[in-house]
Order: C-alpha cells, then sequence, then structure tokens
C-alpha cells in the first residue's frame, strides 16, 4: 500500500499537469494535505537497462518510431495526422536503409473526457472508443501510413502491462497518497493556477469554466528524480530535438520538479490502481505504457520483460510540442523508478497555423484532413506539410499556397519532366532505353550533381530535417529541367545519326534522374513514387523491393521498355467563379482573407 502524506502547497509541494503550452510556472491554488509523508528516496544514476537489470544490446538495423497515441474524445485532425505522416516518412527512409523498423501508433481511450464525450454522444464510452479508434485507422489507410502496431490502451493486453509497471514503481517507494482540491478544467483534464484563468474562471484555452473539485488521489515522486534528469539532458544533447526543445526542458527541470497525481478517484472510465480499485490511473501514467505495450501484439507470454524483450527502447518518440513535457519529463523519470531504458530521442514538432488560434479537438475548429484527401489526395497533402513545414517549427496552411506548391514542385518539376521525356522517348525510340544509364553520364558532369542532392537528401532525411530533405530531391528535378532545356533533344533528333544518338543519351540521363527522385522521395510520396516507378516501366512489386542503394546512378539499363506516357500528377486549378462547379483536379478560390490557427497536435 503507498504511504499516506499531509503537507501544503507552501510546503513546497505541488501538482501540477502540463499539457498546456505556455504553462506558468506559478503557486497553484491546490490546496495538498499530505498524512504520513514516507517514501524511500535512494540515489541513483540513471538507469539503461531492461527490467531485468540487464543491458540488452539490440541490432543497429532495429529501429522503433512511435507516434502520440491519440486522444479519441473526438475524431482525428490535422494536427495528429502531420504527426502520422511525419513519423511514416522516417519510418519508411529507415525501412529504405534496410533497417527493421517497428513503427508504432494507437489511440489513448481513457479519461474523463472521453466518458463525457461518450454521454454527450447517446453511446457508451466502449463504442466510443471504438468508432473514434476506427475513424483513426481509417484516416491512416487513406494516408498511406505504414504502421506497424496499432495499440489502443482499452486493449488487456495493455491493461496487463500498466499495472505491472505500477506496481514495480511502487515498489520503489515512489508513490503515495494525498489529497488536494482545486479549479479543475475537464478539457485540459487538469487544476488550474487561479492566476492563469479569465473571468468566471475560464479555462484561457478551452474558454470554458473551471470546476472546484477535491480528489483523494496517488502521487508519482517526480522530485526524487531532478538531479537525474538534468544529468541525462546534459550529457545527452541528442535525447530531445530540435536543439531549442532541449533547452526548454532543461530550463522546465531547472526550474524544480514537483510530484504530479498518477490516479483519479471521480473518473471511473480507466484502469484500476492495483492497490486501490476506487480509484483510476490518470491518464498519462497509462497512456504512455502503450509505447511498450504494443511490442506485446503477437506475443504470448504477456508481461513487462517480453515487451522489453521485443525491442525496446524506442529509438523516436516523435510527438508535438504541446506533450514534450510528458515525454521528456514525465516518462523518463516513470521509466528511471521502474528499471526501464529510456527512449534514444524525443522530437518535438511545432503547431501547423490556420487563423492565428489554436485548434484542437476540443476547441472543434480543426483543419479537417478527410476533407483535404477528398480534394488533394494523400500525395499532395503528404508533400505540403513535410515540405512546406520545417520540422520541429510551426507552419501556416493555406489553400492558395497548397495549390500552388504541389503543382509547381509535383506537377510541374517532377510530373512534366517526366511526360515530357517519356513523350520524346516514346516518339524517337519506341520507348526503349537505348544504352545504360552509367554509360550515358559518361562525360557529364550532371551525374555528379545528382549524387551530391542524393547524399544531401539522406543526411537530411537522418536528421530528421524532412523539409530540407524534400527540397534536395527536389533540385534534382530542377537539375533535371534545366538540363533537358539546355540540351534540347528535341533538336538533337533531327540532325542525323550523331544527333540521334546523344539526344537518346540525354533521355536516359533525364529519366535516370527521375528514377532516382523517385526512390528518394518515396519516404514522402510513397504513391506518387510508385507511379512514376510505373510509368519507367517497372512492376509494383520491383517498385516496393526498392532500397536507398537504389538512388545510386545507374539503374535503367539498355533495352528496358518504358511505358506509354500518363500524367502522374494532374494540377489543380483555382476556380474563381462563384457558382461553378468544380471539376475534377479543380478547387473553387475560397477568398483572398488569410487566417492563422494553430492545430494541436
Amino acid at each position: 500500500m503507498a504511504s499516506r502524506v499531509q503537507c501544503s502547497v507552501q510546503n513546497g509541494f505541488r501538482f501540477f499537469s502540463l499539457s498546456t503550452p505556455g504553462f506558468r510556472n506559478s503557486k497553484t491554488s491546490l490546496q495538498i494535505s499530505l498524512r504520513k509523508f514516507k517514501y524511500f528516496s535512494p540515489s541513483r544514476g540513471a538507469i539503461y537497462c531492461t527490467g531485468s537489470g540487464k543491458d540488452t544490446v539490440y541490432g543497429e538495423d532495429t529501429f522503433i518510431l512511435t507516434t502520440p497515441l491519440y486522444y479519441v474524445n473526438a475524431p482525428p485532425h490535422m494536427g495528429s495526422a502531420y504527426t502520422t505522416i511525419a513519423a511514416d516518412a522516417i519510418a519508411r527512409f529507415q525501412r529504405l536503409l534496410g533497417k527493421s523498423v517497428v513503427f508504432i501508433t494507437g489511440t489513448d481511450e481513457h479519461g474523463e473526457k472521453i466518458a463525457n464525450s461518450a454521454a454527450a454522444n447517446g453511446s457508451t464510452p466502449s463504442e466510443h472508443c471504438d468508432a473514434v479508434s476506427q475513424a483513426y485507422e481509417a484516416l491512416w489507410k487513406e494516408l498511406n501510413i505504414s504502421y506497424d502496431k496499432f495499440i489502443r490502451t482499452t486493449d488487456p493486453i495493455h491493461e496487463t502491462i500498466v499495472k505491472e509497471f505500477y506496481t514495480k514503481v511502487l515498489a520503489s517507494g515512489d508513490i503515495y497518497r494525498a489529497d488536494y482540491e482545486g479549479l479543475y478544467c475537464i478539457s485540459c483534464e487538469e487544476y488550474k493556477d487561479e492566476k492563469e484563468l479569465l473571468e468566471n474562471n475560464c479555462c484561457p484555452v478551452h474558454l470554458k469554466s473551471c470546476i472546484r473539485r477535491k480528489e483523494d488521489n496517488y502521487f508519482f515522486a517526480l522530485s526524487k528524480y531532478q538531479k537525474q534528469l538534468e544529468e541525462i539532458l546534459s550529457e545527452n544533447s541528442n535525447f530531445v530535438q530540435p536543439s531549442f526543445r532541449l533547452n526548454e526542458v532543461q530550463g522546465w527541470v531547472k526550474s524544480g520538479l514537483r510530484d504530479f497525481s498518477i490516479s483519479r478517484s471521480s473518473v471511473s472510465w480507466g484502469i484500476p490502481v492495483p492497490n486501490d480499485p476506487n480509484q483510476t490511473i490518470y491518464v498519462w501514467f497509462d497512456a504512455l505504457l502503450g509505447y511498450i505495450s504494443a511490442l506485446l501484439a503477437d506475443k504470448k507470454q504477456i508481461d513487462l520483460q517480453t515487451a522489453i524483450s521485443a525491442g525496446w527502447p524506442a529509438s523516436l518518440h516523435l510527438i508535438g510540442k504541446d506533450i514534450l513535457r510528458f515525454h521528456a519529463v514525465y516518462w523518463p523519470a516513470m521509466l528511471l523508478s521502474a528499471g526501464v531504458s529510456l527512449p534514444k530521442k524525443v522530437f518535438g514538432h511545432g503547431f501547423l497555423t490556420k487563423d492565428g488560434l489554436k485548434m484542437g479537438k476540443s476547441l472543434g475548429n480543426t483543419l479537417e484532413p478527410s476533407e483535404l484527401l477528398q480534394k488533394f489526395g494523400p500525395d499532395a497533402v503528404r508533400y505540403f506539410f513535410l515540405k512546406e513545414v520545417e520540422f520541429g517549427s510551426d507552419g501556416d496552411y493555406s489553400e492558395d499556397r497548397f495549390i500552388n506548391i504541389v503543382n509547381a514542385n509535383l506537377a510541374n518539376t517532377i510530373g512534366n519532366l517526366l511526360n515530357r521525356t517519356l513523350a520524346l522517348l516514346r516518339k524517337n525510340c519506341e520507348s526503349t532505353i537505348s544504352v545504360d544509364a552509367a554509360t550515358a553520364a559518361d562525360g557529364t558532369t550532371f551525374c555528379g550533381t545528382v549524387e551530391k542532392l542524393v547524399a544531401k537528401a539522406r543526411e537530411h532525411y537522418e536528421k530528421l530535417e524532412l523539409s530540407s530533405a524534400c527540397a534536395s530531391i527536389l533540385e534534382i528535378g530542377s537539375a533535371g529541367n534545366a538540363y533537358i532545356d539546355e540540351r534540347a533533344p528535341w533538336a538533337l533528333f533531327k540532325q542525323g545519326e550523331n544527333g540521334f544518338k546523344t539526344a537518346s543519351k540525354d533521355l536516359v540521363i533525364v529519366l535516370e534522374a527521375i528514377r532516382i527522385i523517385a526512390v528518394a522521395l518515396s519516404p514522402v510520396t510513397p504513391s506518387l513514387s510508385m507511379r512514376i516507378y510505373n510509368q519507367l516501366g517497372f512492376s509494383e512489386a520491383e517498385f516496393k523491393s526498392v532500397s536507398w542503394s537504389d538512388t545510386r546512378w545507374g539503374g535503367l539499363q539498355q533495352g528496358h521498355v518504358t511505358a506509354k506516357p500518363k500524367p502522374v500528377f494532374s494540377r489543380f486549378d483555382l476556380k474563381i467563379e462563384a457558382g461553378d462547379e468544380a471539376p475534377k483536379q479543380q478547387i473553387k478560390k475560397r477568398g483572398k482573407q488569410k487566417v492563422q490557427q494553430v492545430i494541436e497536435s
């Protein structure tokens, strides 16, 4: 049984939940009474081992990647889609490198907000979770998300792991019981400092009145791990990325860590606390364990050690910056307490902006991914958000800009280059490659240019600089357009046998560059890349078997036959006339007023 303790907030103890960006480190209105303040606090260094106490060495070819487990109080929005698109691009790139990738995503399905949402919709919490979780899976399919494991926190396997983990932390002396009272925001699922509230005790994030609540809960001794976390962050500069996020986390830790609540007595929709069935485990002490329980999806033995042995630690937690504290402060401390290894890296990306207001499911003002997919398709959506948003920073969406970017980059620079080159090959060479690409490039500098850009793209991918990776690959397309315009093969074909041979080689050089583009861009636009490969005369199976080594120059061989030219990416046209029906690939212009809102990730 966890010990029960008493003291006041003035004595230096404060509960806080950090889900809100802009949280201020100020005194809280919580009044916490601590009874029998008693828990063991041994000093120990950072632990990088499995629950067995033995170091486990995983092969360098293993790469475990996670998105957040998305909260199912409402359907998915563009913020969650953005995180998952980025994660998918990273997973696909790692697979191209030959890594054994485990890409984990899923849904967080417990808590008061979910119970309330279900009641509002006239359904049970279980029915509500089923519906929204299925909506996430359906959206991931539409976006071509290649996840390996989808974990739901209502899964009995997950509950088993959460309870075992809780018991290990309890045995470490890091869980105790306390009473507290304060103003509680149901939407944030956290207590608020009265100083940060608006009129009538309204939450500044959700603009809803907070309610006064008093509860008797269990707490995790986060403050006990202050020094260890400081050392970890100081000694491992790659643990939190980008670097400015690391600075934020170090600032939070140095300002002083305070213990936090890990249970709720007033919430029935959750996993019961093992040593007190009258309480349920609070969302984060539940949901974060999904990254580990997901590894048990195909295992017969269901326990924490088996899950850890299945591949933990994670190579990368990919999250929105609003939940950075949970993943970079709470989660490492919880793992240290249980003797489980820490993830290798936590990357906090920025928000998407549209209309100047923070957007999220709770506010009901999100950018709907399903609408974007219906208008533009997955390749355009994936490309725009990964190319135009510097990964890690905030980024803006506007429909005009979206259309202009995908038209210029995908339809023109890449698509049109492929189409016109294949048309020339069909007209003059019967769609047949006349010479090996390696031979065709002899005596030119173009091959070297492409190789340098491919190397840059790989380096950017490895650093999670997705926008820069796209830019480097696009430069190959621009170089290809410049090359074919300068060489003018359409004219050379009319200049006798020598001109014909030269023109034929030029077409092979350009098509080889486009083949390399297809491979290098496939983490971002998998469907478009496959269509390009099909146009180049390769089968779907051949495309699916490519690796990053296929970005080397020399893939096209003499005698290879390409397909009949057809567009791989059609332009989207802005349609201005009011009342006209927009035909396929035409989008009605919505007006010139610019809006900026922030999408919660």
